[in-house]
């Protein structure tokens, strides 16, 4: 791939992978293994920028990047912290739209590794089950953090939400700012970008038009 491939993929966002691309021994190594090695990696960058690495306010920046990394940023790596998403059966017969509205985006473009900030709206229509609505917060947190792009971050909200209410009636709705944009390239201060995915009865205008009215309220 030439350079001018690698800048074009990277300024358009684009991506061929639905699934997060991992590699087969992405967990081989421990939380503590990995740190340890970012934080050799991190400081030689540091020091190929000229920095002091001697400094006291610079010595432990090595270390505090690539916790960050493994324990924070990109925490929903790691299948094993995937939030376990509790369902209940729907005893009461609600059969109107549920919508969960302004949950937090916190994310990083997998492109250059800056950050995507933002809210996701989300909405199912119940059918046999409902789920507690803290896990769909959890959902959106989990999937956010790791590398992402905004398109495939919306899908995988989507896809783990119908399988675990067992109904394709979900929608959900991502706008966010992505700081590849702004402090970089076209170096676009304002823009902000919305992607929607949706399946089963909101298919139909009707339902879409529901739900974006009462986002709209």
């Amino acid at each position: 791939m030439d350079k001018n491939e690698i800048e074009n993929i990277g300024d358009n966002h684009l991506s061929t992978n639905v699934q997060t691309p991992l590699r087969p021994d992405a967990f081989e190594k421990s939380d503590e293994e990995k740190i340890q090695n970012i934080q050799q990696y991190f400081g030689k960058i540091m020091e190929e920028l000229g920095l002091d690495l001697n400094d006291d306010s610079l010595s432990g920046t090595p270390y505090r990047f690539a916790k960050m990394y493994v324990k924070e940023l990109f925490y929903g790596l790691n299948p094993d912290k995937k939030p376990k998403l509790s369902v209940f059966e729907n005893k009461y017969g609600y059969k109107k739209m549920l919508v969960e509205q302004n949950i937090t985006i916190d994310s990083s473009c997998e492109h250059h590794f800056l950050p995507i900030t933002g809210e996701a709206n989300i909405a199912y229509v119940p059918k046999e089950k409902v789920i507690g609505l803290s896990k769909i917060n959890r959902l959106v947190d989990y999937y956010s953090h790791r590398p992402q792009v905004q398109e495939r971050l919306s899908l995988q909200i989507l896809k783990d939400l119908q399988y675990a209410l067992e109904t394709e009636d979900v929608i959900v709705v991502i706008s966010a700012k992505h700081l590849c944009v702004s402090l970089r390239g076209i170096k676009d201060k304002n823009s902000f970008t919305t992607t929607i995915e949706y399946g089963g009865c909101f298919e139909e205008e009707k339902y879409r038009n529901e739900f974006f009215k009462i986002l709209g309220q």
